[in-house]
C-alpha cells in the first residue's frame, strides 16, 4: 500500500482500533488468528478494492473492520451454528453502541455472512465486504488453522506409533 493510502487507511479506522471493546478482539481466536487481525485484514482488502472501484471506501472500510465486532462472551449462550448466523447482528449492536452507523455500514455488517446469514447485501460495498471476508477466511483457515490441525494430527500419529512399539 502506498504511503499516502496507508496514512488515509489508518485515519479511517484509528478511532475503532483504540476502542476498548474492539481491543478485546485481540484475545479472541478466529480462523487461527485473532478476530482483530482477521477484521483488519478484511478492512485493508476492502479499502483497496472499494477505493479502486470508486465506491464509498471510507464507510466500507470502517464496516469491514467492525463486521466481526463481538467477543465469544457476547455469544456464550449460543451453540456454534447459532453463533455463526447471529454474530452479524451482535457485531452491529456493538458497532451501534460506540459509533453512528449509517444504513450502508449496517447492511455491510449484517449481510457479510450472506448466503448463510439472514440479510442480503443491498449495496456494492456490502457485496465487496462479503466476498473479501470469505476470501480472507479461506486464506486464514488454510494458512493458520489447517497447518495447526495437521501439526496436531502428526503429533497424535507419532504418539500412537511410539505407544504401539
Amino acid at each position: 500500500m502506498k504511503k499516502s493510502n496507508k496514512k488515509e487507511f489508518e485515519n479511517i479506522i484509528n478511532d475503532i482500533l483504540i476502542n476498548n471493546k474492539f481491543k478485546e478482539l485481540d484475545g479472541e481466536l478466529h480462523h487461527g488468528i485473532s478476530r482483530a487481525g482477521h477484521s483488519l485484514r478484511v478492512a485493508k482488502n476492502t479499502y483497496k478494492i472499494t477505493k479502486k472501484l470508486n465506491l464509498n471506501y471510507e464507510k466500507a472500510t470502517r464496516a469491514a473492520l467492525m463486521h466481526d465486532f463481538y467477543t465469544n462472551k457476547d455469544l456464550e449462550s449460543k451453540n456454534s451454528f447459532e453463533a455463526l448466523s447471529e454474530h452479524p447482528s451482535k457485531a452491529l449492536e456493538n458497532a451501534r453502541k460506540y459509533y453512528n452507523i449509517t444504513s450502508l455500514e449496517a447492511n455491510i455488517i449484517e449481510s457479510h455472512m450472506f448466503p448463510l446469514g439472514h440479510k442480503v447485501p443491498k449495496y456494492a460495498e456490502s457485496w465487496v465486504v462479503s466476498l473479501v471476508d470469505k476470501g480472507v477466511a479461506f486464506y486464514e483457515m488454510y494458512r493458520y488453522k489447517l497447518s495447526l490441525t495437521l501439526g496436531i494430527y502428526i503429533i497424535f500419529m507419532f504418539n500412537m506409533i511410539t505407544i504401539q512399539r
